[in-house]
């Protein structure tokens, strides 16, 4: 081939591959992505809005996050102790047992009962201030008080629209838990020594549904001294309010042999003063009323005492008289 063939066709591809150049500088090139290494990113500084919430379980929220809202904590549950009394060694006792076949004790106790729960429920100008509040008291030890509150408490609470709770107000010698067969621990006196105890957390439920029981507590030196402070006046208040379907029976020390008596009958609305038959002189009778004389509601309880006659008790009418 000539040089005269060769030239055009130099010129015919150069001017191609020109063409191509120029097609190709004119269209738009994709910008190229560059993907960056991942890096750690500070955390900005906590403005006057803080960007962190403590959960509910101590973990914290992520930085940026929309505070989440407070978990409300539950307050820890006050449960009071539980104990189981032994009915059937109570009824052998001569207690009047909820649910137990009718006695002459059980009619005595209801007789008993129903004039105080008439003042404790009363309303208008028959109302009586703390009246669910009963104090159990006797002018010297073994005229039989205990006993007397105890039955009186079960009795009341064999009511159904009623609960009763006892209260073992006998610091020097307590026998309600003895007598129920419960354990011990912390009770009434000191609630009002420690302004940090809760009265539930001393309070002892039983198996009888509607029956709770407090203790004394523990000895103390200044025991009418606590019973006669603003603290008492103020827990007393609460319980008799609290629970207006509640009647408090205070078990006392005998008014003539402990001065705590007397202090408790200032806080109460009524007072059964229980009197040994045949055996308590008159004149001690007359001092411990005077002693009770604070609380102006005192019925008198005659106890032990020994009939003459065909068909006086009620004993007799359900076939337990002699």
């Amino acid at each position: 081939m000539s040089d005269k063939d060769e030239k055009p066709s130099r010129i015919s591809l150069l001017e191609r591959a020109a063409a191509q150049l120029s097609r190709a500088e004119a269209q738009p090139t994709p910008a190229l992505r560059r993907v960056p290494k991942e890096t750690p990113v500070a955390a900005p500084q906590p403005g006057p809005q803080a960007a962190t919430d403590a959960t509910a379980d101590g973990e914290t929220d992520r930085i940026g996050a929309a505070p989440s809202a407070p978990v409300p904590v539950e307050p820890k549950s006050k449960r009071s102790r539980q104990g189981m009394i032994d009915l059937a060694a109570l009824r052998d006792l001569g207690y009047v047992v909820p649910d137990s076949p009718a006695t002459a004790t059980a009619e005595e106790f209801r007789i008993v009962k129903r004039q105080l729960l008439i003042n404790a429920m009363a309303e208008g100008p028959n109302r009586i201030e703390n009246g669910n509040l009963i104090l159990v008291c006797s002018s010297q030890p073994n005229e039989g008080k205990t006993f007397c509150a105890t039955n009186l408490a079960l009795s009341i609470a064999s009511e159904r629209d009623l609960t009763v709770l006892l209260v073992d107000a006998d610091f020097a010698k307590p026998e309600i838990l003895s007598t129920l067969g419960l354990e011990g621990g912390k009770g009434l006196i000191d609630v009002v020594a420690d302004p940090e105890l809760d009265l539930s957390d001393c309070l002892i439920r039983t198996n009888i549904e509607n029956l709770s029981v407090l203790p004394a507590g523990r000895q103390h030196n200044l025991t009418t001294e606590l019973l006669a402070s603003e603290r008492m006046g103020r827990m007393i208040d609460e319980i008799a309010a609290r629970y207006p379907d509640r009647i408090i029976i205070f078990d006392s020390p005998p008014c003539l042999a402990s001065s705590s008596a007397s202090v408790l009958a200032l806080h109460v609305g009524q007072v059964l003063f229980v009197v040994e038959a045949e055996n308590t002189k008159d004149a001690v009778v007359r001092d411990g009323l005077q002693m009770m004389s604070v609380c102006d509601n005192v019925s008198m309880l005659l106890n032990k005492t020994r009939y003459a006659g065909v068909g006086r008790r009620f004993g007799t009418y359900y076939g337990y008289g002699t």
